[in-house]
């Protein structure tokens, strides 16, 4: 029997995998059991931001497993609150929640919304994702994913993304928090308008709801800033941040400015592994990596290099970084194509193609790429 086979004997088929059996990752390249190489422009969706393996992670990962891995958050560890202290100081925000994953980060964020305003409505915008357990799933907009589980938590509203008018009807003094992908990324990275932005933020000044900036995917480098909100020079009362975070190692965070924090109160909110020293250290050296080789610099240079690539053989290249999609006549059967021959991508449509690379991309793997997609 083989790898395949076994994975659909045991495991529940909750996902739709490709077709191959990934062993062992270096740098930008994954290898499948059989020896064959892949440039991968998926990096776990976003994830691997300083590369597979980086040796730097691994001699502080390894460390820390001889020191402690986990103590539980009864007790106090030094790398998650080193880890704070750190993101106080490239995020803006005040005070931190940890937790495992980006969909746990969004629960924390709502939650925290309606203890803070005592208010229950959220709003949301067509086409974000922010996670799917329950919390989550019910701020994210497309149907396929929401409907068979509801009902769902509620109130909740959608707001056309990009439309002000549809935006000024549905926030009011109900609203407890709008939660926003400032970029799409699972519907095939589109930006959010500066103008609609901006009237955003003015509706949070008239109508005193909670502004939380889902930076899950756009967190870290990834869109030539730091985070997303950078761009638009937006503060938001909450973010949520994971998937890059710790370059593979699960982890998420909900940051919290101080005023929404003050109404937070013991016994809230809380997790068993959230925060865990082994977590918070891959965090630690993740960042560290990223600041010591400016990996947000090399997302604006590559960024831009990949996405004049890929103008010169597809349509609708919209790249933010390395945050990038584009169109294809048949999503689908583009990446069974790269993947045949060597090269991870991914599909978020029947006909659009997102690539979320590591940070420590070239332009000489950008023109590997390249030749593997248009030959």
């Amino acid at each position: 029997m083989d790898w395949m086979e076994r994975e659909r004997k045991f495991i529940l088929q909750t996902y739709t995998r490709q077709k191959v059996v990934i062993e062992r990752g270096e740098g930008c390249y994954v290898y499948d059991v059989d020896g064959k190489k892949y440039l991968d422009l998926v990096a776990g969706i976003a994830t691997v931001s300083i590369g597979h393996c980086n040796p730097k992670l691994i001699e502080r990962l390894k460390n820390q497993l001889e020191k402690l891995i986990h103590a539980s958050n009864l007790y106090y560890t030094t790398p998650q609150i080193e880890l704070a202290e750190k993101l106080h100081e490239i995020t803006g925000m005040d005070k931190f929640f940890f937790c495992n994953s980006g969909t746990e980060a969004v629960e924390a964020a709502l939650k925290f919304a309606r203890r803070a305003t005592g208010r229950k409505k959220f709003v949301s915008f067509t086409d974000d994702f922010h996670g799917r357990t329950m919390g989550a799933l019910s701020v994210t907009h497309k149907e396929k994913f929401r409907k068979p589980f509801e009902p769902l938590i509620s109130p909740v509203e959608f707001v056309e993304f990009n439309n002000i008018e549809d935006l000024e009807k549905r926030v009011d003094g109900e609203t407890a928090a709008v939660i926003i992908e400032l970029i799409h990324g699972e519907a095939g990275v589109y930006p959010a308008e500066r103008e609609f932005v901006k009237a955003l933020d003015e509706l949070r000044e008239k109508h005193g709801f909670l502004l939380i900036v889902d930076e899950v995917q756009t967190g870290f480098g990834r869109t030539g800033k730091w985070f997303a909100k950078e761009i638009y020079g937006l503060e938001p009362d909450m973010m949520s941040m994971a998937k890059a975070m710790g370059s593979g190692v699960p982890i998420g965070c909900c940051a919290l400015k101080e005023d929404v924090a003050e109404k937070i109160q013991a016994g809230d909110h809380g997790s068993t592994f959230g925060g865990n020293p082994l977590a918070c250290t891959a965090a630690l050296a993740t960042i560290d990596v990223i600041e010591k080789e400016k990996l947000v610099e090399n997302s604006v240079r590559v960024g831009d290099y990949f996405a004049k690539r890929l103008r010169e053989y597809f349509e609708n290249v919209v790249g933010v970084g390395l945050m990038i999609g584009f169109d294809v006549s048949d999503a689908v059967g583009f990446v069974r194509k790269c993947l045949e021959n060597g090269l991870l991508v991914n599909n978020t449509s029947e006909n659009r193609i997102r690539l979320v690379p590591p940070l420590i991309i070239t332009e000489k793997e950008v023109d590997e790429a390249i030749e593997i997609m248009t030959n």
